[in-house]
C-alpha cells in the first residue's frame, strides 16, 4: 500500500512541476508588462525626451553658427582684401622711406595715392598723352606683353568714366542663346548692315562667359535689344558676382535710346 501511494504522489507531482517549469520558462522568455519593474517605462520616456531636447538644441546651435558665418564671411573677406591692398600699395614706396630712415606705416600708402592722382593729372595733358602713346607703341611690339596689356586695357576702359568708343556703352538684355533664354551683355558699338532689302542697324553686344576676360560677340537688331535701368558698373558687378547682385526687378527703358548720338545719322528705334 505504501508503494502505491508513493507512485500516485509522484504522478501528481510530476505534471505540476513540468507545468511550473514551462510557466517559468515562458515567463523568462517573454516578460509581461505587468511583471516589468515600475521604473523602466519612466526611465525610457525620460531618455527619449532628453534626446529630443539635445536634437533641438543642436539644430538651433548649428543654424545660428551658419548664420554667423554667412554674416561674418563677406565682412572678413572685405577687411582682408582691403588690408592686403593697403600693405601692397604701402610696399611700393616704403623701401624708399626705409632707406631714408623713416619707418612709418601708411606713409607709403599715402604717397602711392598721391602719385596715382598726379599720374592721372599728367596723363590728361597733351604731353602725357603723347608719352602714353609712345609707351603703348613700344609695349605692342613685345610678343607676350602686348596681349596682357591689350586685355587689361579693355577691362580698365570698360569701367573707366569718360573713355571713348572702347568702353562699354550700356547694359543690354538679349534673347540668347536660344528662344526663351535671356543673356546680360554690354553694348560696345553699332553697325549698319546693308542688304538687298535695305539697311539694318545692329548693336554689337558683348556677352561675358568667364567674368569679363572671355565672352561672345553677338550682333543683334536694335529693335530686339532691351535696355534695363542699370548702369554699366552695376552690370559689371552682376557679371563678376555670378548674378548674385542682380536687382529683384529689372525695368526696361522705353524712352529714346542713348545710342542715337553715337550712330551718326542713324537713329535707334524705341524699344
Amino acid at each position: 500500500m505504501g508503494t502505491r501511494e508513493k507512485d500516485r504522489d509522484l504522478e501528481r507531482l510530476i505534471p505540476v512541476t513540468r507545468s511550473g517549469i514551462s510557466e517559468i520558462d515562458g515567463d523568462s522568455n517573454s516578460s509581461s508588462p505587468a511583471e516589468s519593474p515600475p521604473g523602466a517605462s519612466s526611465s525610457s520616456s525620460h531618455q527619449s525626451g532628453k534626446e529630443a531636447v539635445v536634437k533641438v538644441v543642436r539644430s538651433w546651435a548649428s543654424k545660428k553658427f551658419m548664420t554667423g558665418c554667412v554674416i561674418l564671411f563677406p565682412i572678413a573677406i572685405t577687411f582682408y582684401v582691403t588690408w592686403w591692398f593697403i600693405h601692397f600699395v604701402d610696399g611700393i614706396f616704403s623701401p624708399i622711406y626705409s632707406l631714408m630712415g623713416i619707418n612709418t606705416f601708411g606713409l607709403g600708402f599715402v604717397t602711392s595715392i598721391a602719385f596715382i592722382f598726379l599720374v592721372g593729372v599728367f596723363m590728361s595733358s597733351w604731353l602725357g598723352t603723347s608719352l602714353l602713346s609712345l609707351g603703348e607703341f613700344i609695349i605692342k611690339k613685345m610678343p607676350l606683353m602686348s596681349y596682357i596689356y591689350s586685355a587689361s586695357k579693355q577691362i580698365s576702359a570698360a569701367i573707366s568714366p569718360g573713355q571713348g568708343s572702347h568702353a562699354f556703352k550700356e547694359v543690354a538684355i538679349i534673347r540668347h542663346p536660344s528662344v526663351g533664354e535671356y543673356a546680360l551683355g554690354f553694348i560696345t558699338s553699332t553697325v549698319i548692315l546693308r542688304k538687298n532689302t535695305g539697311a539694318e542697324e545692329l548693336c554689337c553686344i558683348y556677352v561675358p562667359t568667364n567674368h569679363l576676360y572671355l565672352g561672345d560677340i553677338v550682333l543683334v537688331n536694335s529693335k530686339d535689344v532691351m535696355k534695363p535701368n542699370i548702369s554699366v558698373r552695376e552690370g559689371i558687378e552682376i557679371v563678376i558676382s555670378g548674378g548674385m547682385s542682380i536687382p529683384n526687378i529689372l525695368t526696361t527703358m522705353d524712352s529714346q535710346s542713348i545710342l542715337a548720338p553715337r550712330s551718326g545719322k542713324y537713329v535707334v528705334p524705341q524699344v
